[in-house]
């Protein structure tokens, strides 16, 4: 019962900071599971999805209804996403988790150090409107897809940087058509990682019920920040995920 609660608290924490983010708490979640539960990455991954999957769905509700978000941005970024992300997943199953989790490390710390770069470098003002046509969101989220799936984080983390940074939208925009790439893309992920027995179901449904009761707050608190703090919060929020799992290895 005790396990039950904890699980619970710590989806809270973890949907707060998904609806925050526009990621779906999957990013902090694995490595909490994998160095306070000691779970093995693929299963850290896999358990992260069972919680990622309905907190994105709810998130992306919440996030279309304060920022429209566009079919024909969303439907290149979901397709391209989905299908990647399935072929990503297929990989990281039959990898070592050892260097899953080296290379989960290098992924965090060059994505972070990429968001801080862009924070520090004249940009033109950030807008709801694209730079580049459709198709290159399909290059987009192909890319984010294989990430996302190797990963089981979604998409949505490396996706949200480069549409702020190369497609100069705000950074809530970015963050709602990250979470349309990250639906179709998570739901097969969980499947894959599910079909090769890598989630622990006990730990994961009460993750998704807590992170459900909170999400919507967390896209709230999200729409009230000045862009320059979410984006630092996004920059500091991924480090503090590489030195984390930096002390599992």
């Amino acid at each position: 019962m005790l396990d039950l609660v904890l699980y619970l608290v710590l989806g809270v924490a973890l949907g707060t900071v998904g609806g925050l983010f526009g990621i779906g708490g999957g990013l902090i979640a694995i490595p909490v599971l994998g160095v306070f539960f000691g779970l093995d990455q693929q299963i850290a991954q896999g358990t992260a999805l069972v919680m990622v999957v309905p907190n994105v769905v709810l998130a992306l509700r919440r996030y279309h209804q304060r920022n429209p978000i566009y079919l024909r941005h969303a439907l290149p970024l979901g397709v391209m996403g989905f299908t990647f992300a399935w072929l990503g997943s297929i990989w990281a199953v039959g990898l070592d988790a050892g260097v899953m989790r080296i290379g989960f490390i290098v992924f965090l710390v060059a994505l972070s150090a990429y968001t801080l770069l862009r924070m520090f470098t004249r940009n033109a003002p950030p807008s709801a409107e694209m730079r580049y046509a459709w198709p290159w969101l399909g290059v987009l989220g192909a890319a984010s897809g294989s990430v996302g799936g190797l990963f089981g984080v979604g998409g949505a983390v490396i996706a949200t940087p480069v549409l702020t940074g190369l497609f100069g939208t705000t950074q809530v925009v970015a963050q709602g058509l990250s979470l349309a790439l990250a639906l179709p893309s998570t739901g097969v992920t969980l499947v894959t990682y599910a079909w090769h027995h890598e989630v622990d179901w006990l730990i994961g449904v009460p993750l998704a019920v807590g992170g459900l009761l909170s999400i919507s707050w967390g896209v709230k608190v999200a729409h009230s920040l000045p862009e320059r703090t979410l984006r630092s919060l996004f920059c500091v929020f991924l480090m503090v995920c590489a030195v984390m799992l930096t002390f599992k290895v």
